[in-house]
């Protein structure tokens, strides 16, 4: 028999008070999920035979109208005519009994009469608070079509609007109210066995800036796809904001803002904060849980990175996770612009966490496979950020990531300047600012290579250094052209192109699934080009006929569990790993560990 999570036995022990007499009507159940797992297990009930009956309840209960509203075990039309004389449910339903594929079929064609992208979202945000294993059916399903829906680009919009539309709490915030509170406020969370943590301090919301308490959009849908794509059982996840403030003058005065109505704390009074809520979370959850930084400000995303990577599981994926997914398409690249990395030029427009990240991991992959010096792999990278290209000249007033790639050259202040002096062959954007990759940009590039490789990724949208209608036209058709923001197909004298999209949903769901199903205690730089070789690998002949660098997100759940075995391998090698033995088929171990959406059987 399984065991209850704490918060359900919280909520019968209230249903048993308050009913009285009316407990008399038992039924004997027991709870579906398990909560009291060991830490190195990574399946529960949901990995289990689903034609097997199971109950939700460890204690009887008088109605079923609790059961209903339970997100993690209501099935809404779905329950059987058994279920429901069982459990109680019989006239809190109406009588028609569907199942979980038309409950889908419903749900689609209701979310496909939105006309406003930011309604779905809302929709399917209500969803997964309502009907948990229906929200991740529909969203494995289909995920091509409400990826950007969940994610990127609309997340963006729901967070400068969070106030507004913010129902019910969805994830843990901690303020500077909490200070010296923050390992009681954790406890407060239901679920005790958490193994990823998706944390933001809302400073720069993708291209945003500074949606202070509002940034929790970006924790609940990154967890979102961490169980989506990656099969990380949702009861293991937890979103956090920490609210220090904000430098958001818009939000300080509207009346409806949810977060600290004060400007952003620095210095001292936040890196204590922080150092606390990392050593909370450790004592809490212990030395394996994965801690992921998501869209903290640069200076403050570098130096949290430094600092705990070498005392906690750490993963920033603005930095590390961009670089994997960037580099994964750079190496599909290769075999349609052909060479290899080390024989290719890289300018970048963007010199912040996200440029300088993938810029790194670049050069170790140039290492890695030739007898360069790091010196000499770094020469093949320049930089260009918001005063021009990153020069040995400017060194002295340049913030230490950036130090690096200043190379001795003669300064130049413009983008298109530097494509004609550089002459690169592979045209980088992440400078969150939008249409900087203007005509004559791409036109210069197409001057110079025959297949430029064009990547602008910034996010949302709107943000984008050129669409990919504009690089198809201005390059008359030759460009390969991946961006951060998802675009639709574009004809071109007579012929389909399809952009790819450097999402980085390709990499770090897989990649969380594979730290977790080996016990991984710290992150390793080989772990990161692990993840990018084996995105690679994925993307077929039929998507190279079609300019595509990228896999088709329609095998998401194949390419996170093929990221996971590899990383999970590169941990053991490497003696990181502490869940032992290694199991012998690592990709068929992840699969194994994923998560299931179908709808059990209540006996």
């Amino acid at each position: 028999m399984l065991t209850a999570s704490s918060s359900f036995k919280k909520i019968n022990s209230l249903l048993l008070g308050a009913l009285g007499d009316r407990g008399e009507r038992k039924s004997n159940l027991s709870m579906m999920a398990a909560s009291k797992e060991d830490d190195n297990n990574t399946t529960n009930d949901d990995n289990d035979d689903d034609d097997q009956p199971l109950t939700p309840w460890i204690v009887s209960v008088a109605s079923g109208h609790t059961l209903l509203r339970s997100p993690q075990h209501n099935k809404g039309l779905a329950f059987t005519e058994i279920e429901r004389n069982a459990h109680y449910l019989r006239g809190l339903l109406p009588p028609a009994v569907f199942s979980q594929e038309l409950q889908e079929k419903r749900t689609l064609h209701i979310l496909r009469q939105y006309q406003v992208p930011l309604h779905r979202y809302i929709a399917m945000m209500d969803l997964q608070e309502t009907n948990e294993k229906l929200f991740y059916k529909l969203l494995i399903d289909n995920v091509e079509e409400l990826l950007p829906v969940v994610y990127t680009p609309v997340v963006g919009e729901a967070c400068q609007k969070y106030g507004s539309i913010f129902r019910r709490p969805q994830g843990l915030y901690i303020s500077l109210k909490d200070k010296g509170k923050i390992s009681e406020v954790l406890k407060n969370w239901p679920e005790k066995n958490i193994q990823v943590i998706v944390v933001t301090d809302g400073e720069r919301i993708l291209g945003l800036g500074d949606l202070g308490c509002q940034g929790m959009g970006i924790p609940v849908g990154k967890l979102s796809l961490y169980t989506a794509l990656g099969g990380v059982r949702p009861s293991v996840c937890l979103p956090i904001t920490i609210d220090v403030g904000t430098k958001n003058e818009a939000l300080l005065n509207d009346e409806f803002y949810i977060g600290l109505k004060q400007k952003r704390a620095t210095g001292e009074e936040y890196d204590d904060l922080l150092d606390e809520f990392m050593t909370a979370v450790k004592k809490n959850y212990g030395e394996k849980v994965l801690i992921q930084f998501e869209d903290f400000a640069n200076h403050n995303a570098f130096d949290l990175l430094v600092k705990y990577r070498t005392s906690h599981l750490v993963f920033n994926d603005d930095i590390q996770g961009t670089a994997c997914v960037v580099l994964g398409g750079l190496l599909s690249a290769l075999k349609l612009i052909g060479g290899t990395l080390a024989d290719h030029t890289f300018l970048f427009l963007g010199a912040g966490e996200a440029g300088t990240g993938i810029a790194e991991l670049i050069s170790l992959e140039i290492l890695k496979k030739t007898k360069l010096t790091v010196e000499e792999s770094r020469k093949k990278i320049w930089l260009v950020d918001s005063k021009g290209l990153v020069v040995s000249t400017r060194k002295d007033s340049l913030q230490s990531f950036k130090q690096p790639w200043a190379h001795d050259h003669e300064p130049i202040t413009g983008l298109l300047e530097a494509v004609k002096v550089i002459k690169p062959t592979i045209l980088i954007g992440t400078s969150g600012v939008g249409k900087q990759f203007t005509k004559e940009v791409i036109e210069a590039m197409s001057s110079i290579n025959a297949k430029p490789l064009i990547m602008a990724l910034s996010n949302p949208t709107s943000q984008s250094e050129c669409t990919a209608e504009e690089a198809y036209t201005w390059s008359n058709g030759h460009a390969i052209f991946a961006s951060g923001s998802p675009f639709d197909p574009v004809t071109y004298d007579g012929k389909e192109f399809v952009p790819g999209q450097a999402n980085n949903a390709y990499i770090f769901p897989g990649f969380g699934l594979g730290l977790i199903m080996c016990g991984a205690i710290r992150v390793h730089d080989e772990f990161l080009l692990a993840a990018a070789e084996a995105l690679a690998s994925q993307v077929t002949e039929e998507d190279y006929a079609k300019g595509i660098i990228y896999p088709r997100f329609k095998n998401i759940r194949m390419i996170s569990a093929t990221i996971a075995a590899k990383v999970a391998a590169r941990a053991y090698e490497f003696g990181l790993a502490s869940n032992l033995p290694r199991p012998s088929n690592l990709v068929k171990f992840a699969e194994s560990c994923m998560y299931s959406p179908k709808y059990r059987n209540y006996r």
